[in-house]
């Protein structure tokens, strides 16, 4: 039994190289250059202009983990293949009144309300902007990476219900409450 997303090839587009290894992928492309290990349950082999990922002939107690590695690998090397030559990128919103980040060398120093500010040191292949309005873009070629720093930076304050005010995903609806003043 193979997995519905592992059956799928991974396209290599133009400017982008595979190279596969014993339990090893690189992936190298205009925007950098990503590995990957790879499990035993799945085998890995560049096709052409493709990638494609088959489960490993295992016995009939590791078919679960095998179908399951089939279709995670395959993702990871689709995503590895992406970030190579488009990146990605995430974009979160501060509100609040006084509410402020800035980029100062390495560093992403937010004011957020507290009596002091927050420094986060900003890991190795990723850059942070800051727009004036308070939009911080995070982008890099690992989405792993890209997400994880994204969600850290919002668990520094995360959005509050009443009033709004937090970081927050572009793209994420807060749900508001009434407060107490509000139901009579």
């Amino acid at each position: 039994m193979a997995s519905k997303i592992g059956k799928l090839p991974v396209a290599i587009p133009a400017g982008v190289t595979v190279t596969v290894a014993p339990n090893l992928v690189t992936v190298k492309g205009p925007k950098g250059e990503l590995k990957q290990d790879v499990n035993n349950l799945v085998t890995v082999e560049v096709k052409g202009a493709e990638v494609t990922v088959t489960p490993a002939n295992v016995s009939k107690g590791e078919m679960k983990a095998a179908s399951a590695a089939h279709g995670l690998y395959r993702n990871l090397i689709f995503n590895m293949i992406k970030g190579v030559s488009v990146g990605y990128s995430k974009s979160l919103v501060i509100t609040g009144v006084g509410y402020r980040a800035e980029v100062q060398g390495k560093h992403l120093v937010m004011n957020l309300g507290y009596s002091s500010e927050f420094i986060a040191i900003i890991p190795e292949g990723l850059t942070v902007t800051v727009d004036k309005d308070g939009k911080i873009t995070i982008s890099g070629i690992s989405k792993q990476q890209v997400g994880e720093f994204s969600s850290q930076i919002r668990k520094l304050r995360a959005p509050e219900p009443y009033k709004g005010k937090g970081i927050r995903y572009d793209n994420e609806v807060i749900r508001r409450k009434v407060g107490k003043t509000g139901v009579k």
